[in-house]
């Protein structure tokens, strides 16, 4: 009988979460074993998992009972919600994104608080209201209370582990590097020229490969206690914009401009969910002394060594980077 940890990760076959499931597989020597949360365990990923040496377990956050079955007898958990899930009508009439994620850290919290786990990490965001206001910044606001929502509702349920005494290190992640190769990277003007218009002006921007957020929280768990009660805010790169367009021309092999649009333009664009994409990157944008400032990338580094820069990241992915 293996006396390895049973750490139960919420969204093993997702990205972050996959993340940290890959970690703790790869490192066969290691104190941890996986305990695979998933919707679907029929599905390719979840049956992957499981042909790797997880244990795969059928829960959801939105049922507390399969929440309690999935937690009980393991160690620790990593939990993540998704502001951006696929819902239903039903589902968006019944509750606004800002307050299912609430609700579902709120389970988190609670079954992990009577299962009595010894390490939870929470997935989490930076608040941006007290920042922006701190500097005299009035943002529309969204959803009733909110100025960016899925980084404030985040910010606000970490309450719920503080609350209910749950040993917690609150996980703040950042921008996807990931998000350049859907729709946020370099795009082509009229003329033919490829262009970057992220909407950061000149300020700098923390970044991080999805997969080191997973890599980061297995340094945290091999770690022990020493992180529970702290928040460690990660990146893997703060860059400019002009500095991301130059790493672009670099890999790509061609001139990339930067020509950031404002947070204005973005909310005039016509996009589905506008607001909350120019809330976000003004965030990055005007607060950009804090947020950078929070993200120490030797401490980042020391969790997880293994952490990629975006130099090495665009490299690695070069193939798959949109030139249309």
């Amino acid at each position: 009988m293996s006396d390895k940890k049973i750490i139960a990760v919420i969204g093993a076959t997702g990205a972050q979460g996959g993340g940290l499931a890959r970690a703790i597989l790869d490192d066969h020597n290691g104190p941890f074993a996986l305990r695979a949360i998933t919707r679907d365990p029929a599905s390719p990923a979840a049956r992957l998992l499981a042909a790797s040496g997880a244990e795969v377990v059928q829960a959801d956050l939105d049922d507390e009972d399969s929440i309690r079955r999935a937690f009980t007898g393991a160690y620790g958990a990593f939990v993540v919600t998704n502001f951006w899930a696929p819902l239903t009508p039903e589902q968006e009439a019944a509750r606004d994104r800002a307050q299912m994620e609430i609700d579902q850290a709120h389970t988190a919290a609670k079954i992990a608080a009577e299962v009595g786990l010894k390490h939870v990490i929470w997935s989490t965001l930076d608040d941006s209201r007290p920042q922006f206001t701190h500097r005299g910044i009035n943002p529309p606001t969204l959803l009733g209370r909110y100025k960016v929502p899925h980084f404030d509702a985040k910010a606000e349920a970490d309450a719920r582990f503080t609350e209910l005494g749950v040993p917690t290190t609150f996980l703040q992640t950042t921008f996807f590097y990931e998000a350049f190769l859907a729709g946020q990277g370099p795009a082509r003007d009229a003329n033919g020229d490829l262009v970057l218009t992220t909407p950061i002006g000149d300020s700098p921007m923390s970044m991080i490969a999805v997969e080191d957020i997973g890599r980061t929280a297995y340094g945290i768990l091999n770690r022990g206690g020493e992180f529970v009660g702290r928040t460690v805010a990660i990146a893997g790169t703060h860059a400019t914009g002009k500095e991301i367009a130059a790493l672009f021309t670099e890999v790509l092999g061609e001139p990339v401009s930067f020509r950031p649009l404002t947070p204005d333009a973005v909310r005039a664009s016509g996009h589905p969910i506008a607001d909350e994409i120019a809330a976000t990157f003004q965030f990055y944008a005007d607060t950009a002394d804090y947020f950078v400032g929070a993200r120490d990338l030797n401490q980042v580094r020391e969790l997880n060594p293994r952490l990629q820069s975006l130099t090495d990241w665009l490299k690695a992915n070069a193939a798959k980077i949109p030139r249309d």
